[in-house]
């Protein structure tokens, strides 16, 4: 009997960790771009890191793909349909799930076709998005459907001129989506069913093209989205709107893709607008409820290729070809670098910028000015070089248009 209890323990301990709910998704745990990787290379060799794998047959499209412990996750257009494409760690094809059409556009937007968002795991199941605006979960192992919502058809909403770009979030009970519809402006389904929990018609404005940032305040638990005209904040279990931030000077080809930057209690932002307040650093209150003003600094205009929040310094690329570190207390230009303008990440005191370009630096930041220390061209796949770069277990994964790759970064 003196064992008993111990074993039970350990069963109930095993329990436990077998249920968890691991969520994988959009530029890493926090939606931040900072992965938790250590021992990674400080340098690379002149031709580049390793490239470990290269798998093909993707379509068209700027989705970064989201990676689990043995599964790759990425979707993808194929003669104008929407697919969710699985593979293994080897970059071997496991299954590939319809998900309706694909954005294509019309006019200018017709430049810039196929796949926008990127999966996110929760447990036995993948959340995906198309740019039409098809919300679906399919089951991780087989690709079969589980469930699926459309924002236009179920919702309401409409899909922008530039197509349907958000990452939904998820957590245990739901996936949160913003349709931008009037009445269903923004919603939360039922994780499991897809149901609608809670539509909210917020300010009744238009979506941004970014993706949704749950955080778990003392209080209660929130949502940080971006929309047409202004950075908010939303109640997870109910909707209801909690505070906003006013986005100045909206431009209709300066549209808002970037995703905010929750850390330590303030919000991140870059806009891409001529006369808007350019990058920003605001003070979300402890209930959420309040955002206020820390500093602006109009003349740093970034469109898509994201920003990071290191040592409280925000970090983004500007026309120019320039890496900036904006300083904490004041927003002033702390460091700079040369580098290609283009989408970034962040691991073990190294900063990865793919560039609009195709180069890829590897940029040493930690103590003293930032440096170059890697470089790498990316010639494989199609189309622009959009998409953000993604580390997992010592691996970068670079996607560009039909192409997804792997290289050895440890």
């Amino acid at each position: 009997m003196k064992n008993t209890v111990p074993v039970i323990l350990l069963l109930a301990f095993a329990l436990i960790h077998s249920c968890k709910n691991e969520v994988y998704q959009w530029r890493g745990d926090l939606r931040d771009g900072v992965y938790q990787e250590t021992d990674l290379l400080n340098e690379w060799p002149e031709e580049g890191p390793e490239l470990l794998w290269i798998s093909k047959g993707l379509g068209r499209g700027y989705a970064a793909p989201v990676i689990t412990e043995d599964q790759i996750f990425v979707n993808g257009e194929q003669e104008g349909n929407s697919y969710l494409f699985a593979f293994d760690m080897e970059g071997q094809l496991l299954w590939r799930s319809p998900n309706g059409e694909e954005f294509l556009g019309e006019g200018f937007s017709s430049t810039y076709p196929g796949a926008r968002s990127t999966p996110t795991v929760m447990g036995k199941l993948v959340y995906t998005t198309s740019g039409r605006g098809r919300i679906a979960c399919f089951n991780k192992s087989t690709g079969a459907e589980k469930w699926s919502s459309n924002i236009v058809d179920d919702l309401g909403g409409e899909v922008g001129y530039f197509g349907y770009s958000e990452s939904v979030a998820v957590d245990k009970n739901s996936v949160y989506c913003f349709p931008g519809g009037q009445e269903a402006n923004m919603a939360a389904l039922d994780r499991l069913t897809g149901k609608t929990v809670w539509t909210s018609e917020l300010q009744r404005d238009t979506f941004a093209y970014g993706s949704p940032v749950p955080v778990d305040l003392p209080s209660r638990k929130i949502l940080i989205h971006t929309s047409r005209y202004s950075i908010f904040t939303v109640d997870r279990e109910s909707g209801e709107l909690l505070g906003t931030y006013p986005l100045e000077g909206y431009e209709y080809d300066g549209e808002h893709c970037n995703t905010p930057v929750y850390n330590n209690g303030y919000i991140y932002f870059v806009a891409n607008d001529i006369e808007s307040q350019g990058a920003m650093k605001l003070k979300l209150s402890e209930d959420g409820e309040n955002i206020t003003e820390v500093w602006r600094h109009q003349g740093i205009l970034n469109n898509f290729g994201g920003l990071l929040v290191v040592n409280n310094h925000l970090l983004t690329t500007v026309k120019g070809n320039w890496l900036l570190s904006l300083e904490p207390e004041s927003g002033s230009i702390s460091d700079s670098i040369k580098v290609a303008t283009g989408s970034l990440a962040y691991a073990d005191k190294k900063i990865i910028c793919y560039g609009n370009n195709g180069e890829v630096n590897l940029i040493a930041y930690g103590e003293g000015k930032p440096e170059i220390t890697g470089k790498l061209k990316i010639k494989e796949g199609s189309g622009h070089h959009f998409s953000y770069p993604v580390v997992a277990a010592g691996i970068m994964y670079i996607r560009r248009g039909d192409a997804l790759m792997a290289f050895k970064i440890k």
